[in-house]
């Protein structure tokens, strides 16, 4: 059970998990409306970032911006991080008690160019979130949208607003997909200037500047498309 301080810090807006924007909040309101409970709230928030806001990896790390709730709203687009810390922003809102959590994980199913990009299948402080339901923390992951999910060739995470939702360990034809390597913990926001640094330090060519560009473009669903027509021939 939640003490009355930890429901408080964990209800409490921070500086990149921005609960209090007035986006914010209106959003939240807006996809909860049909919910009667804060699982079916829940839901309908975990359905909204999963599939409304399109993972993308190909962004500049060292903009700030690409860690804070507000932001990631008004792109519609966000890799893992992003995506958990509008998550929690949204159920802060609605005052369900959210903090993001990191971990490092092993992906299978990447297309070739960000594996190529990155220098390694290990992806290094994974965002995910806890919200408190039923008096408990469930581990909820709204990273990967059903349109790329369909191009990698695996299910959509599902989740039941219940129990936890993590990255599926396999693809719909039984081969390994994500594993988790090592857990971080959880924190009340996002360690964002830690990350731009740690970014940097775990994989330059991804976070470096395309002359002119001031990012690394790149569109994981086209990629994932060609990889899977290059394996047909």
């Amino acid at each position: 059970m939640l003490s009355d301080i930890e429901r408080r810090l964990y209800t409490s807006p921070g500086e990149y998990i921005d609960s209090d924007h007035p986006a914010m909040r209106k959003h939240a309101a807006w996809v909860t409306a049909c919910a009667a409970t804060d699982e079916g709230k829940a839901q309908c928030l975990y359905l909204a970032v999963r599939d409304e806001i399109r993972y993308d990896p190909y962004l500049d790390y060292r903009a700030l911006d690409v860690y804070r709730a507000s932001s990631v709203l008004e792109a519609r687009r966000g890799y893992c991080v992003g995506k958990a810390s509008l998550f929690a922003a949204l159920a802060r809102a609605i005052g369900l008690p959210a903090r993001i959590g990191f971990a490092d994980v092993r992906n299978h199913l990447a297309t070739k160019r960000l594996l190529e990009t990155v220098g390694s299948d290990v992806f290094a402080w994974h965002g995910y979130v806890e919200v408190y339901l039923g008096d408990r923390w469930v581990k909820v992951t709204p990273t990967f949208n059903d349109t790329l999910c369909a191009k990698l060739g695996v299910a959509p995470l599902p989740f039941d607003g219940t129990s936890d939702a993590l990255l599926q360990p396999f693809d719909a034809e039984g081969r390994q997909f994500m594993a988790y390597l090592n857990d971080h913990g959880t924190f009340h926001d996002v360690p964002a200037k830690f990350l731009v640094g740690e970014m940097a330090r775990l994989y330059p060519k991804l976070c470096a500047s395309m002359a002119g560009q001031g990012e690394l473009k790149g569109d994981m669903e086209r990629e994932a498309e060609e990889d899977a027509a290059a394996m047909r021939r």
